[in-house]
């Protein structure tokens, strides 16, 4: 069931706010904290954020009050009152949504990004037939987790949506029509939903669940089909004109080279995307895998042509990061995709290849560290984060 409007979160920094800065940061700061510590008593949290007692009162009778956050035990003390610790009330949960040009996955998590349950769901040939089975499937995971109070839902997009017109506006690699995509679901389920491109929803998701600090400039790259970049800067994701910041994978690397889903020749996402991979193992071997993960296995199972196909793909990803890495200097990028199953084997590549001929000291590389499930958790970040932009 949907849940009733309450005070929202906006993201901020990790730090307590002055006298000049509204309310809403230490009551963002608050629920972070109680999110990353659960469960955690008020002292506790004073301490850790060093606001003061009455402050951190007032805030958690709000949380509280507003079913964001939940009384649960009592602690046990030499002396003086038991504490009573806090933790997110897990009925409160997202419908989560990331979509692919043939399949989408569409799952229930809870307000710390903790996936309950998750459907696959593949798409009919039939462009026109698109949103129906979309619809279906969230409808299905309402039904069977109908004890739950939902906050909305979060759309992880292969492509750009324009933040004034909330509609797409470019996604190169879907065949079908996602206008008006956003208004359907929201018709359907009564829910809110909020959308963004997928690398921008992963770098929001990287400051939200902690994985970064917030503090310093970051870029995510979504490695998938095709390839998306999110630039988070100065506390907040850059999107540019029309919300089309960030498209690096449509730098064209190699002149007269394959042809792009965008129309242009031998761009990043060519050389550097999954399908890139395949593309090469074929080549190399002279048969197809059946698919991006299996070629994955491939590779850590020591198949000489799996390993040579996804070192070129590799290489091509780090010339890519060294693109950005001149143009935007970040503290750090942070890559999202299959290939972070198999970092261990291609990292080192493609780290060696960012910092080839670096003008200045290379950003930090690190993969995401949700792997596979970093999209999906994102759409909780995208909920939660309504009022960034």
């Amino acid at each position: 069931m949907p849940t009733p409007s309450v005070h929202p979160f906006t993201f901020t920094r990790k730090q307590s706010a002055s006298n000049k800065t509204p309310r809403q940061i230490n009551r963002n700061l608050v629920f972070n904290l109680i999110r990353t510590r659960q469960p955690i008593s008020r002292a506790d949290l004073a301490r850790v954020s060093g606001l003061q007692r009455s402050t951190i009162s007032l805030i958690v009778e709000d949380l509280i009050r507003e079913r964001w956050v939940l009384e649960g035990s009592t602690g046990r003390l030499p002396r003086g009152r038991r504490p009573t610790f806090l933790e997110l009330n897990h009925q409160r949960a997202v419908i989560a949504l990331d979509i692919h040009p043939s399949q989408i996955t569409v799952a229930v998590t809870d307000l710390g990004g903790k996936i309950v349950a998750q459907n696959v769901v593949a798409l009919p040939s039939d462009p026109n037939k698109a949103i129906a089975p979309i619809v279906a499937a969230i409808r299905k995971l309402m039904a069977d987790h109908s004890e739950k109070s939902f906050d909305g839902i979060g759309i992880s997009l292969p492509g750009r949506a324009d933040p004034q017109l909330k509609k797409p506006i470019f996604a190169p690699n879907i065949r079908w029509s996602m206008q008006s995509i956003q208004s359907k679901i929201h018709r359907a389920t009564g829910l809110r939903v909020e959308m963004d491109n997928v690398a921008n929803a992963c770098a929001l998701s990287e400051v939200w669940f902690g994985d970064s600090d917030g503090l310093n400039d970051l870029v995510v790259v979504n490695v998938s089909e095709g390839i998306g970049t999110g630039i988070f800067s100065n506390g907040r994701l850059l999107r540019g004109a029309n919300g089309m910041a960030g498209e690096f994978g449509h730098v064209e690397m190699e002149h007269d080279g394959h042809l792009c889903g965008c129309g242009g020749r031998g761009c990043w996402e060519t050389v550097a995307s999954n399908r890139a991979g395949l593309r090469y193992y074929q080549e190399i071997s002279g048969r197809a895998a059946p698919s991006f993960a299996a070629l994955l296995k491939l590779a850590q199972a020591d198949d000489r042509n799996a390993i040579k196909a996804l070192e070129k793909m590799s290489s091509c990803l780090g010339r890519g990061l060294r693109m950005i890495a001149s143009a935007l200097a970040p503290s750090e990028i942070i890559i999202v995709g299959d290939i972070t199953s198999a970092w261990y084997l291609f990292g080192p590549r493609i780290e060696a290849e960012l910092k080839q001929n670096a003008f200045s000291k290379a950003p930090k590389l690190r993969p995401s560290f949700e792997g596979n499930t970093a999209r999906l958790r994102s759409a909780v970040a995208l909920v939660m984060n309504q009022g960034l932009n």
